[in-house]
């Protein structure tokens, strides 16, 4: 009762803070490098999960993901009510918050070492892999734990496009819903020290790892 909804959580929070930290480190470089016509517009729908009820982006992803929608359509799969769907649930509603702290690390960096950079011989590849994402590191990995975290203790969205499938696609914020709602408190205070102890341990790693660097 206590270890499936955790392993599923971890499963689930492992690949969405994944997809979330490519996905936001590319946007944010992006974001921060490049000025075009419409990115004020790319930027504010980018960020719209942030003040969006999480059920709405869930009805927007079941809308997308289900047979009928674009991206059903597009791959011919249905993957909803499915721990992935629960995993791309929950990136998105992480994205935004990677953006942010990526775009903001990635914008501190001084351009004219990027310059100096090229000025050396180095393609723009290189720039970026050893010159502007080492100098942004401490900003990127600040958005990754705030993108892990996002994704551990999301609800609505993951609820809307996975359900709440017992062994399946229940998460911990689920188990924890579901516990208390049943009046089975003893179950939810095991699960909400479980994912405590869980975030804790790997906030506390990254926070040391951020030291050392």
């Amino acid at each position: 009762m206590i270890w499936q909804p955790l392993i599923i959580s971890l499963k689930v929070t492992a690949v969405a803070t994944a997809l979330a930290s490519l996905a936001g480190l590319a946007l944010a470089l992006w974001f921060a490098r490049r000025r075009f016509p419409g990115q004020s517009l790319i930027e504010t729908l980018v960020s719209l999960p942030l003040v969006l009820p999480p059920t709405v982006v869930g009805f927007y992803l079941l809308s997308a993901l289900g047979k009928e929608g674009p991206l059903g359509r597009l791959f011919s799969i249905n993957i909803l009510f499915t721990w992935p769907a629960a995993a791309i649930a929950s990136a998105v509603m992480a994205l935004p918050l990677m953006v942010r702290a990526s775009k903001a690390a990635i914008e501190g960096v001084n351009p004219e070492v990027e310059k100096a950079a090229r000025t050396l011989g180095s393609a723009e590849w290189e720039v970026m892999l050893r010159v502007t994402i080492p100098l942004a590191r401490r900003g990127i990995l600040a958005g990754m734990i705030l993108a892990f975290a996002r994704a551990l203790g999301e609800f609505g969205a993951t609820l809307m496009v996975a359900g709440n499938i017992p062994n399946k696609t229940q998460t911990i914020p689920l188990a924890i819903y579901d516990a208390v709602q049943l009046g089975r408190l003893d179950q939810a205070n095991a699960l909400v020290l479980a994912v405590t102890l869980v975030a804790f341990a790997v906030i506390w790693l990254v926070n040391r790892a951020q030291r050392s660097w």
